[in-house]
């Protein structure tokens, strides 16, 4: 009994080395056929050049050359493998109606302060004093395939949503970027700040995955801190050099490689000190992409005197969301925010605050 127990301890470190090469022989393939697929002219040329080098200069400045243009291609092909918007297929060409999920929505089309027009989706409450959640979303898909978990928030938990599309994804226009999803944050912001019929005490932002650094960096903004009253972050992750570091772990050289190689760093853990804004953290324990150890990482650090973490113990990375106890996990903090602000509002002697 000993005896198999200790084999089958001895495996698991060999089974996590191989998952590690795995996904690094996935990486490496997966960048060299991006690069090759968008920028076959431009490699053709780059051999060319190469071969004519090493023919009149020799091997080491081929090599300088080599390495210098390696260093290019990683840094610019990393929003290849950050980015997914046509993932599923054609989710660049078709976005769901939100009345196909019983939902009246209102489509808008906003501009960035760098000109760039993103689709947005407003679902209104029937409650005219209802808060508003304003929806970040991971890395792939479009608003649309959000559309399910944003019918159970807007009947169980009683909020307006609004979905944000980042640019380069779904129907709206431009390229990814992360400067670029802070700027499409902002625009969110601002659109809902310009609406008469909206509670400006009662913003909320939430962010799953990839779009929990992008609410994170929304309410670490001094400009925009003030109106937001909750932060919500979901299975998302502490910055992307950690997950890079985690996830291709037998690439021991990224624990050298400065930040500044990255190109996409969205350092959420180094915001998320400095929000005092009430804070929930979803976590999912069977999340398989982002280790929940980064989110428990993030809770711990919070800068908030009002935050809470629930864990759900067959969460994944995409359905935490379907786990039991999700939305009353929602409803539990707002009440407690709320009720939180009310006590404040009474001792300030006054203070406007409205009751969910």
């Amino acid at each position: 009994m000993t005896t198999n127990q200790d084999d089958e301890e001895s495996l698991i470190p060999k089974e996590q080395k191989m998952g590690s090469k795995l996904r690094i022989l996935e990486f490496v393939t997966r960048l060299v056929f991006s690069v090759l697929s968008k920028f076959w002219k431009l490699c053709a040329s780059a051999g060319l050049i190469l071969v004519l080098v090493f023919w009149y200069y020799g091997g080491l400045l081929t090599f300088a050359l080599l390495l210098v243009g390696g260093f290019s291609i990683f840094y610019n092909a990393q929003d290849l493998l950050l980015y997914y918007p046509e993932q599923p297929p054609q989710s660049r060409l078709f976005v769901d109606s939100p009345q196909r999920f019983n939902l009246r929505g209102e489509n808008h089309f906003i501009t960035t302060k760098d000109g760039v027009k993103i689709n947005v989706v407003l679902i209104k409450h029937s409650n005219p004093n209802a808060p508003t959640v304003i929806y970040f979303h991971g890395n792939a898909g479009n608003i649309g395939h959000r559309y399910p978990n944003v019918g159970d928030l807007h009947r169980y938990v009683g909020v307006n949503v609004l979905l944000v599309e980042y640019r380069g994804y779904g129907r709206s226009e431009g390229s990814p970027s992360e400067s670029g999803l802070y700027l499409d944050s902002e625009a969110s912001m601002d659109f809902l700040l310009s609406r008469p019929d909206i509670n400006k005490d009662k913003i909320i932002v939430f962010g799953r995955s990839l779009g929990g650094a992008v609410a994170a960096w929304l309410a670490s903004n001094k400009k925009y801190s003030p109106h937001i009253v909750a932060l919500v972050l979901e299975n998302s992750f502490t910055s992307l050099p950690d997950i890079a570091r985690s996830i291709f772990a037998d690439l021991y050289i990224l624990e050298y490689i400065p930040a500044i190689v990255f190109k996409n760093k969205y350092p959420t853990v180094n915001r998320i000190q400095k929000i005092t804004i009430p804070t929930l953290f979803l976590s999912g324990q069977g999340d398989k992409l982002i280790p929940p150890r980064m989110m428990s990482k993030l809770h711990s650090v919070s800068g908030s005197s009002l935050k809470r973490i629930i864990r759900f113990p067959d969460g994944t990375h995409n359905e935490t969301w379907m786990s039991q106890g999700y939305y009353q996990a929602w409803i539990s903090f707002l009440q407690e925010v709320f009720s939180s602000k009310r006590k404040i509002g009474t001792s300030a002697g006054g203070s406007r605050v409205v009751d969910l």
